[in-house]
């Protein structure tokens, strides 16, 4: 109870996943912040924040990788789910 959330949403998308990506990885030095360049790595994500969550929606095979070391960061599971048409909801 009592707790504080910050997070951005897209008029028409819902709730912006790459900006949490962004926002939780800047926070524990996954992602890092130098000026308005954004930068994952070697791989520079993009100037401006408008620019790296647009980068991460179009690569996200990369998007994925963030996600998956800020849950270990945090020692929680990462299971990313892939359907295909042969699933079978029981």
């Amino acid at each position: 109870p009592f707790k504080q959330a910050e997070f951005d949403i897209m008029y028409g998308e819902g709730i912006s996943r790459e900006g949490s990506i962004l926002d939780i990885g800047t926070s524990v030095d996954i992602i890092e912040k130098s000026g308005a360049w954004y930068s994952y790595g070697d791989i520079r994500l993009g100037q401006g924040r408008e620019n790296a969550k647009q980068f991460l929606k179009e690569n996200k095979e990369i998007a994925d990788e963030i996600e998956r070391k800020i849950r270990e960061n945090f020692n929680l599971a990462y299971n990313k789910i892939k359907s295909s048409p042969d699933a079978i909801v029981e």
